[in-house]
């Protein structure tokens, strides 16, 4: 197998490109300096939460917000859930209220937890990524999903 010289030429010029700009020498960024503590210290699961961990009772002490976009929300979402875009949950952090844990939710999973982590950064604590997102918390049931997880298996 040959590599072409056209190739090479590419890859160099990228490496040269990437090596020179700003995000190569990141390490003097006070962004990437908080990105840095925050991964030293999150656990394994980085804050998430299966549907089945929340009785049906416990919803309520939860802020819930769909971070997907409008249409999404619109045609089906977790009743109660608050609908902010991923992209605007940091500048819309004002808006949530003191001494109620986020639970933040998408699709699967990805944009919330994109959204989770930047809050994180800004330093906001009480922040809980619903795992697997509004898929998941259908297939395990919805609101019944803690019942449904504790109940014995039937034969």
């Amino acid at each position: 197998m040959s590599i072409s010289k056209n190739r090479v030429v590419h890859a160099t010029i990228l490496a040269v490109t990437l090596w020179l700009s700003p995000g190569a020498h990141a390490a003097d960024n006070p962004v990437v300096k908080e990105m840095e503590d925050y991964l030293e210290m999150v656990d394994y699961m980085g804050g998430t939460i299966f549907p089945r961990q929340i009785a049906r009772e416990d919803w309520k002490d939860y802020f819930v917000i769909d971070a997907r976009d409008a249409d999404q929300y619109a045609k089906e979402h977790i009743p109660g859930a608050v609908n902010i875009d991923w992209r605007q949950v940091l500048a819309r952090r004002a808006e949530f209220p003191k001494g109620k844990m986020l639970l933040l939710y998408c699709n699967s999973g990805t944009l919330s937890a994109q959204a989770a982590f930047a809050l994180k950064l800004a330093g906001v604590e009480n922040v809980l990524i619903l795992q697997g997102g509004l898929s998941q918390w259908k297939a395990e049931g919805g609101f019944d999903a803690s019942r449904r997880a504790t109940q014995p298996a039937k034969h």
